[in-house]
């Protein structure tokens, strides 16, 4: 007999929701049991954020279903635009009801003081004290959303940190694939209205994700053969025989109304596109000894680099390093207080700016794309009309005519680079792009990035984009060292391993696996050494082999079930039971096999 699964902390079950006239979320399961940290992953508008705040119980009511959570558990939602209120940071971080001690820890730890007023901070400060308060209240549930927007590298590791040290469940939505690559155990995707579950880490998403959807282009290519067919039987008449063909007639209504839902679930696509301006000269930028103080304070000092036409630089360091100070000087912007830059010919030069100060409150959509009037814009030299090259970007036409301040950050950010992108360019300076987009629209840019045949200049503390892109990276470390070593982030920490120590934040261990818990303090005294498992641990490890072995042959049973291409149209309430068997077979094998893993572990170690 297997062992019970462990009881979620938190949990829905067959939820609905709709925004209005459009549903969202239709019969949607989703579990979270004790100390297990998840991602929530699924396109833009999908409802991922709208589903946190169901499970936070915080704003969205369900339609219908349930949401249980454990009588007496804690659950701390962390939103994409945290609101910090009180006087001092202290303040803000003691209201949800932590304690002094824990607040003054976790304050410290993200690198703030307790004591800062909660007027005039920046975006990452707002978000590193909202993620402070979230742990000082030592929740048993931790929900975030887009927890590592606006936050440097260092202070993402903090974050990873505390998410390894903390016995809290969390459940997470971020774009960041490095940070999900190293904290989750779970992935919970948001697709067609539901939620498939895969008990892996998100390392393991986009393989699984690609079977998936190479099942259900299958699943849509038998439906389209079989409405071929049918609408071939309407076609030929059936009035003489409508009585006797009403049921087949039903059905085919019926996969017509399938039909017509697969198709208004498919997602909307970008057209994202650049095009060089022509090629500028050879060497593009080339600076010698540059120095820059703001008082005492050293941004750079003695720094020479030299970019060539097709380099794609990235620039890194904590926040407040100034590495929007340095591309300023590389691009002549400022003056240097020593040293020479000299910039290559033919540049046409494209900047987006990571404050999104191009975005005035009052401007509409339809006015920034065309700031010189009239109801089209030039991209790449081509005319085209406003609304349809908003549409390239998922704008509406309903969004034209609203102001700035209406749109989502990832909004925001596409809008930028629509206007960016209508404009022939050989020189690129994307200062913080990848904040607020979604993983679809980061894979689109980086493919285009990556086929731009001018020069790029990216500041980022997206490690995965970083690795994916840069031929070389400029270091920053805040104390006026600037380092540039080939390669990505991954390149510059093997390369010089000790270069951020001292930099605020920095903790000097940025290894690429999982981040490892605190040791455990010592016990007063060492108790007596047992020898053999507890009877309760030699149980479960005996039904873990038998479920280990036994699976393959019940997933294969079930899986075979599944050939029948008719199955569905036939018994769609048998092919969800079998769905949901396959689940549960894969999830029990899973949990089977870790728990098998920890107890044999636990037993060579007692034998000696």
């Amino acid at each position: 007999m297997a062992a019970p699964a462990r009881a979620p902390v938190l949990a829905l079950k067959d939820v609905r929701l709709a925004d209005g006239a459009k549903p969202l979320f239709d019969g949607v399961d989703l579990a979270l049991e004790p100390r297990v940290r998840a991602c929530l992953v699924g396109r833009n508008g999908a409802g991922k954020s709208t589903l946190l705040k169901v499970l936070a119980a915080q704003g969205a009511e369900p339609d219908s279903g349930e949401r249980a959570v454990q009588p007496g558990a804690k659950v701390v939602f962390v939103s994409q635009e945290p609101e910090i209120t009180g006087e001092t940071l202290l303040d803000y971080c003691t209201a949800g009801g932590a304690q002094d001690y824990e607040a003054h820890a976790t304050l410290a730890d993200f690198g703030l003081d307790f004591a800062q007023s909660t007027q005039g901070l920046s975006g990452g400060e707002r978000r590193r004290a909202a993620l402070a308060r979230a742990f000082a209240e030592q929740p048993d549930v931790l929900l975030l959303d887009e927890p590592t927007n606006h936050l440097d590298i260092f202070a993402i590791q903090t974050l990873e940190e505390e998410l390894a040290n903390s016995k809290c469940a969390a459940l997470i939505v971020s774009h960041d694939r490095a940070f999900l690559n190293r904290v989750t155990q779970r992935t919970f995707w948001l697709e067609h209205r539901k939620v498939r579950r895969l008990d892996k880490g998100f390392a393991e998403f986009e393989p699984w994700s690609e079977q998936v959807l190479a099942a259900e282009a299958e699943e849509e290519r038998r439906l389209n053969k079989k409405l071929e067919v049918e609408n071939a039987w309407l076609a030929r008449g059936v009035q003489g025989r409508r009585a006797r063909n009403e049921g087949r007639r039903r059905a085919l209504l019926d996969l017509r109304a399938q039909k017509k839902d697969i198709n208004s679930e498919k997602r909307g696509s970008m057209s994202m596109a650049v095009e060089s301006s022509g090629a500028s000269g050879k060497r593009v930028v080339e600076a010698k000894a540059l120095t820059k103080k703001f008082g005492d304070r050293v941004i750079v000092e003695n720094f020479s680099t030299r970019i060539l036409r097709g380099d794609r630089v990235a620039l890194v360091g904590p926040n407040g390093a100034g590495k929007t100070t340095l591309v300023r000087l590389l691009l002549g912007e400022i003056e240097a207080d020593a040293g020479t830059v000299q910039l290559g010919t033919n540049l046409e030069i494209a900047y987006v700016d990571q404050n999104r100060l191009a975005l005035s409150e009052k401007i509409t959509v339809w006015d920034f794309l065309t700031p010189s009037g009239g109801d089209s814009i030039l991209v790449r030299g081509v005319s085209k009309h406003v609304a349809g090259y908003a549409k390239e970007f998922l704008f509406t036409e309903a969004q034209l005519r609203q102001p700035v301040t209406s749109l989502s950050g990832g909004e925001r950010n596409r809008l930028l680079l629509a206007r960016a992108l209508a404009s022939p360019m050989n020189l690129m300076v994307l200062d913080e792009p990848t904040n607020d987009l979604d993983m679809d629209t980061l894979d689109l840019l980086e493919e285009l990035l990556a086929d731009f045949e001018g020069t790029l200049i990216l500041v980022s503390h997206d490690r995965d984009f970083i690795d994916r892109l840069a031929t070389s990276t400029i270091a920053m470390n805040g104390h006026g060292d600037v380092l540039e070593t080939p390669g990505g982030w991954t390149d510059l920490i093997d390369q010089a391993p000790d270069f951020f120590k001292g930099a605020r934040g920095a903790t000097g261990d940025f290894a690429t696996g999982a981040p490892a818990p605190k040791a455990a303090p010592a016990a007063q005294a060492a108790p007596k050494k047992a020898t053999k498992l507890s009877y309760k641990d030699q149980r479960r490890l005996e039904e873990c082999e038998a479920l280990i072995a036994g699976s393959p042959k019940i997933l294969a049973d079930l899986e075979k079930k599944l050939d029948d291409p008719n199955l569905y149209a036939r018994d769609p309430a048998g092919f969800d039971k079998i769905m949901k068997a396959i689940d549960k077979a894969r999830a029990d094998l899973a949990q089977a096999e870790e728990d098998w893993l920890v107890l044999e572990e636990k037993r060579e170690a007692m034998a000696g």
